[in-house]
């Protein structure tokens, strides 16, 4: 595959432009409803009085049961319309949330989170596909510029909103807030998304788990597995304590808290589209690799911060989060091109499960690390995490070269760009 026909940019149609939104959207929620752990991390550590391996495992929790769900769905991705699909997880994950807007202690958090993660963590892996389905790899970093859009409208908007409604109502106010938003935008995928079932025109195995393990063996498939959970094992080691760390060792209010991720999440908002549209014109892995080494820089310089001004704080939080932003969006972009489209379905969720597993993992070890004296004394060897993170760094820029090289030693696909149905055939 050359140069030329992966970078050459195509416009989008209208119907397009719809799933690109719904996509989003739904995104927005799922996203949200994960990251809204993280700062609200203080004030559960402090409610439940719970130690900083306790909260790694109810990080933990969420992330292992999406990685064991996505694995069990993996083999039946593709033989079902993959809207019927989308509904069906997403229904499970209003469920879920709504019972940890009502769980009262430890246990029942852990079980709640388990329960969301087994429906939310497949909803990412749902729309991968569905990307990879509707869109062409020449539009796919602008497609994943505007769905990761939804990390950062999650900060801007979600989790300062979350944060203010904590704050006044309760640390379980946030989650009615995801389910209220979850229902309008269901209500919009039942109405708007049309059904997606191309795929199942292919001839694939009679056996969903001979599909899967079919996937699973297939080398060039798990170079892009690897490289997607030396993401995730990175960026979960440190994530869960942002609170923590901002309000016990830099010193940030908890007023000045929702500010802080609002100013990381327009960060992101600012970024997504240029990055989105540099990964469409120049080579992904080199705009990877560039964000790469930008990020490690930010992060040591972060984890070894002291108690500092709040504009200092902020401004390293957004370097931060642009970072994070700018290494997502190629790297799955690419990751993205290495199926089949009769696999698209089980490698979605595969990398998804093997992500959501390495977050898992990540968390737990971050909280074994990372340690506290008290509820309210500062986290000790935050700096480990911050070299741990560069180290992981570079491996996982190796891999993704490898992911890149196969991608271009692909034949250019046939570009066939969808539109909208006739009112007759909705109807």
């Amino acid at each position: 595959m050359s140069n030329n026909a992966i970078n050459t940019p195509i416009p989008f149609t209208p119907y397009q432009k719809l799933a690109i939104a719904i996509l989003a959207l739904t995104q927005f929620t799922v996203i949200l409803d994960f990251m809204i752990m993280s700062p609200l991390g203080d004030a559960l550590m402090k409610s439940m009085e719970l130690t900083t391996i306790q909260f790694g495992i109810a990080v933990s929790a969420y992330a292992l049961s999406a990685g064991v769900s996505g694995l069990l769905t993996a083999g039946f991705a593709d033989r079902y319309d993959r809207k019927k699909l989308l509904l069906f997880f997403y229904i499970g994950f209003i469920v879920g949330t709504f019972l940890c807007g009502i769980t009262t202690n430890y246990p029942t958090l852990v079980a709640a989170r388990i329960v969301t993660g087994l429906f939310g963590g497949v909803i990412g892996s749902i729309s991968m596909a569905i990307m990879a389905d509707l869109f062409p790899l020449q539009q796919r970093g602008r497609v994943m510029g505007f769905i990761q859009m939804g990390f950062g409208a999650s900060q801007v908007l979600g989790i300062p909103i979350g944060l203010y409604i904590s704050n006044h109502l309760g640390w379980q106010a946030p989650f009615f807030m995801i389910v209220a938003l979850a229902v309008i935008i269901l209500f919009v995928i039942i109405v708007k998304l049309n059904p997606i079932n191309e795929h199942l025109k292919i001839p694939q195995e009679h056996n969903a788990f001979i599909h899967l393990w079919n996937t699973v063996k297939q080398r060039d498939y798990r170079v892009g597995f690897t490289a997607t959970a030396l993401m995730s094992l990175g960026g979960f080691m440190m994530m869960p304590w942002g609170s923590a760390f901002s309000i016990n060792n830099l010193h940030i209010t908890v007023e000045q808290l929702p500010l802080l991720f609002m100013m990381a999440g327009i960060g992101s908002l600012v970024v997504m589209p240029i990055i989105g549209r540099l990964s469409d014109s120049i080579d992904k892995f080199t705009l990877f690799a560039f964000a790469s080494f930008f990020l490690m820089a930010v992060v040591v310089y972060y984890t070894n911060l002291t108690p500092s001004p709040f504009w200092v704080v902020t401004l390293v939080n957004v370097l931060m989060m642009v970072g994070v932003m700018s290494r997502m969006v190629p790297s799955m972009a690419l990751t993205s091109a290495l199926p089949n489209i009769q696999d698209r379905g089980a490698f979605m969720s595969i990398n998804s499960s093997l992500q959501q597993m390495a977050g898992g993992v990540a968390a737990f070890i971050g909280g074994m690390i990372v340690v506290q004296k008290d509820n309210y004394s500062p986290l000790e060897r935050y700096d480990i995490l911050g070299y741990v993170i560069v180290g992981i760094s570079v491996v996982c820029m190796i891999m993704l070269y490898r992911v890149s090289k196969l991608v271009k030693a692909k034949p250019a696909p046939k570009i066939v760009v969808p539109v909208a149905p006739a009112l007759d055939d909705v109807i």
